[in-house]
């Protein structure tokens, strides 16, 4: 399998952003990832019926690693709410799989406009940073299935790890910004796990993918990506705990106004 060597560095510099980016906001990369994949798949010349849906699924894969290194230098610093995890896990599953179904019966243009209009609300809460009720805590038993079945759900929609839900959903449950940035990352395992699953099923029989593919995951960027994210996650972990994330988010949240406009734009060409 030949792979052009400006792709190879591409991906690895993706890879040092979106680990980075993993650790520090608990986003798992992929509101990077799926714009700038989907961006190199058209240069690239991949089937235009297939390249979002390849973008999403290869950047769900790789949080499967920035979420393993992430978490671990979280959970070093005692942040991460385990019994949230165990809580929202079960619905995250379900519904990360049920997301990739849908992912498969969406066209490019609908699955690149949804992404586009969760990015943007995504990027809206971060900038906002309103505040919570004092009072509101973490609804309990089926309450929290359901809102783990629509992080899975959306997660798997648009390529993330579920940060941009589950941490805004955590802190308006007036849980500390930095316990629900180290909590998403945990969560973001089970929500690729699971939608890595779903997407290679979905697109088991495809034709016409690049070599290297497995069903909408393309093999090669997973790894390349991969090798880099996990080294760079646990520094992105590290600046949570000094920087001041507040800034740092509506910074962020410009980024994501700029690449949200990309898909959007993209969907509406296609």
């Amino acid at each position: 399998m030949n792979i052009d060597p400006v792709l190879i560095v591409e991906l690895l510099v993706m890879g040092c952003i979106s680990g980075f980016l993993a650790g520090l906001l608990g986003i798992g990369g992929g509101m990077v990832l799926v714009p700038a994949l989907t961006f190199i798949g058209t240069a690239k010349g991949f089937p235009a019926d297939y390249v979002v849906k390849m973008a999403v699924a290869t950047s769900l894969a790789t949080i499967l690693f920035t979420s393993l290194s992430s978490v671990r230098a979280h959970h070093k610093r005692g942040a991460v709410r385990w019994d949230v995890v165990k809580l929202l896990a079960p619905g995250i599953v379900v519904g990360s799989l049920l997301g990739a179904q849908i992912a498969k019966l969406l066209s490019t243009k609908s699955l690149a406009l949804v992404f586009a209009v969760f990015v943007s609300y995504s990027a809206l809460q971060m900038f906002i940073d309103k505040k919570p009720k004092p009072s509101r805590q973490l609804p309990q038993g089926g309450g929290m299935i359901g809102a783990g079945t629509v992080i899975g759900t959306l997660s798997a929609l648009v390529g993330a790890g579920g940060g941009f839900i589950s941490v805004p959903f955590m802190a308006w449950c007036n849980v500390a910004i930095h316990t629900a940035v180290a909590t998403s990352a945990a969560l973001g395992f089970p929500i690729a796990l699971a939608g890595t699953i779903g997407y290679i099923y979905a697109g088991w029989n495809l034709q016409g993918v690049p070599v290297g593919s497995f069903g909408y995951l393309y093999l090669p960027a997973l790894v390349l990506i991969a090798v880099t994210s996990v080294i760079f996650a646990p520094f992105g972990a590290k600046a949570a705990h000094k920087l001041d994330v507040k800034q740092l988010k509506r910074v962020f949240a410009c980024l994501l106004f700029l690449l949200a406009a990309y898909m959007a734009s993209k969907g509406l060409a296609a």
